[in-house]
């Protein structure tokens, strides 16, 4: 059973940063696209950035400019790197892949941003 295990969320002050880290349990992961989601309070769950196998990576128009996802093959690790960040940010943030059509989610991870 492939897990995917994140770490790194907090509390931090508006205009701070964070960075995620998102561990798998394959040994396939250079292989697997990677995503990041969140889920505010009462909202839907929102997908924020995407790296590929090709380290391509695409970004929700709200993070762009101050958010970075990047892998590490080696370690088998997928990281967001969070500056700037705002209140509106505060979310519980989700570690994702769907290599084969099976979805695979970490349990999340939660990042409040507040003075």
């Amino acid at each position: 059973q492939v897990q995917l295990v994140e770490s790194g969320g907090g509390l931090v002050q508006p205009g701070g940063s964070l960075r995620l880290s998102c561990a798998a349990s394959t040994i396939n992961f250079r292989i697997w696209p990677m995503a990041w989601y969140r889920q505010a309070p009462g909202k839907q769950r929102e997908l924020v950035a995407t790296i590929s196998s090709g380290f391509s990576t695409n970004y929700v128009d709200s993070v762009k400019e101050r958010f970075t996802i990047s892998r590490d093959n080696a370690k088998k690790t997928v990281y967001l790197q969070m500056n700037s960040l705002k209140p509106e940010d505060t979310a519980v943030y989700y570690c994702y892949s769907n290599p084969y059509g099976t979805d695979y989610w970490g349990q999340g991870t939660q990042v409040t941003v507040s003075s």
